[in-house]
């Protein structure tokens, strides 16, 4: 076990990476392995791969429970909160600025710009598509469970059905590998304190899930379900930051907070910035009330979207080693993360594609934009801005 650091270092290491982490959550746990295994040697090889294997585990977003948990064990818990607050700033600051300033141009649905990031949209979600499928569905068994979540979500669309898909899936997954995964290790006893603090996060969590929707309804209160409706998204995304978008669809449009064009300029414009994904949030709460005063709304949809994130991974990191052990849980694994999949391909069709692809010149558009991010590997900020560049010169 490495000595703990200060405060200040993590402070400093983490805001660097805010800064400069283009690329999305794979890319961003490149430069965290660079940083602080290579680098700094700040843990080994093993330590680094066992909390990724638990970010990857959990719901949320991957690359931000990962610098919470470096955080964490770097300098406790002040160190898990620095960490998560340095690595989000810079990314949220944008998107809240990018907010504003869509706001104040006013009529959107004539703007190319607009219609260039709606279309860079669908190649980004078609990449995460593509690639999620061939990690987490390699046999026709996965493959067919992600055919099935898709066909249930868009047969019944909303966030009911997504969830359910999941779960259903987890079910299946467990079911039908359950008997080609063994168990491995011994058992370990855990300290009592580390029990306290895992029992009171997940509580924590637990409870939140089920009352906010409650207590929200009861006192009509806008800013309860708002933050509901966020944390809701927060706590059910599995697969990292891009399976967010149907579920964050699902909280807004429908319920007319958000109309689907600024959702996905605010979503294509997000794939542009450093940083976590879910920063897409504070964008959101921004455009959802305009005026002076909406980064407040921004910052608290953040909180909500972020927070289940920061209990579920305090509640799991001391009992972690020993759960991925099991054979059961690796099974169950499976099935879900091949439903997670096929959420993601359901809204690749609705709303991205359905709401992005107009003409045949746009499918053109979109495939150019896959090519680059897929076969060329350009960055993804800069496929941004070329195709909010073209859309305004050719498709205005």
């Amino acid at each position: 076990m490495p000595p703990k650091g200060n405060l200040l270092e993590v402070f400093c290491a983490f805001l660097k990476l805010g800064l400069i982490s283009f690329g999305g959550p794979v890319a961003h746990l490149s430069y965290f392995h660079e940083e602080f295994v290579v680098k700094r040697q700040w843990l080994d090889e093993a330590t680094f791969g066992d909390l990724l294997a638990l970010c990857q585990f959990l719901p949320g977003p991957a690359s931000s429970q990962m610098a919470f948990a470096l955080g964490m064990r770097r300098a406790g818990l002040p160190g898990a909160l620095t960490a998560s607050f340095c690595f989000t700033l810079p990314s949220a600051i944008l998107m809240i600025l990018f907010g504003y300033g869509i706001s104040a141009v006013g009529d959107l649905h004539q703007a190319g710009w607009l219609h260039g990031l709606k279309l860079v949209a669908v190649a980004v979600v078609a990449q995460a598509v593509w690639t999620m499928g061939r990690k987490l569905c390699p046999d026709r068994t996965r493959q067919a469970l992600c055919l099935g979540a898709a066909t249930l979500i868009l047969a019944y669309p909303g966030s009911l059905s997504q969830i359910g898909s999941i779960a259903l899936g987890a079910v299946l997954g467990w079911w039908l590998y359950r008997g080609k995964i063994s168990s491995q290790g011994e058992p370990t006893k855990l300290p009592l304190r580390a029990h306290a603090i895992a029992t009171t996060c997940l509580t924590l969590f637990l409870g939140l899930l089920f009352l906010l929707p409650v207590v929200a309804t009861a006192t009509h209160s806008p800013q309860l379900t708002v933050f509901d409706g966020f944390y809701r998204a927060g706590s059910l995304v599995f697969g990292g930051g891009h399976v967010v978008l149907p579920l964050l669809q699902a909280e807004v449009v429908p319920k007319g907070w958000v109309s689907n064009d600024l959702f996905l300029a605010g979503y294509g414009a997000a794939q542009a910035l450093p940083g976590p994904l879910f920063t897409f949030s504070a964008y959101l709460g921004t455009v959802m009330h305009p005026g002076p005063r909406a980064w407040l709304n921004g910052l608290w949809c953040l909180l909500a979207i972020f927070l289940p994130a920061w209990l579920i991974l305090g509640g799991t990191l001391p009992f972690w080693d020993e759960l991925r052990k099991k054979g059961w849980m690796q099974a169950a694994l499976r099935g879900a993360n091949a439903a997670v999949v096929g959420v993601l391909l359901s809204a690749l069709y609705t709303p991205v594609i359905t709401q992005g692809i107009k003409t045949p010149r746009d499918v053109g558009f979109a495939f150019i934009a896959f090519g680059l991010l897929e076969k060329w590997k350009v960055p993804a900020w800069l496929v941004v801005l070329l195709a909010a560049a073209a859309g305004q010169f050719f498709l205005g």
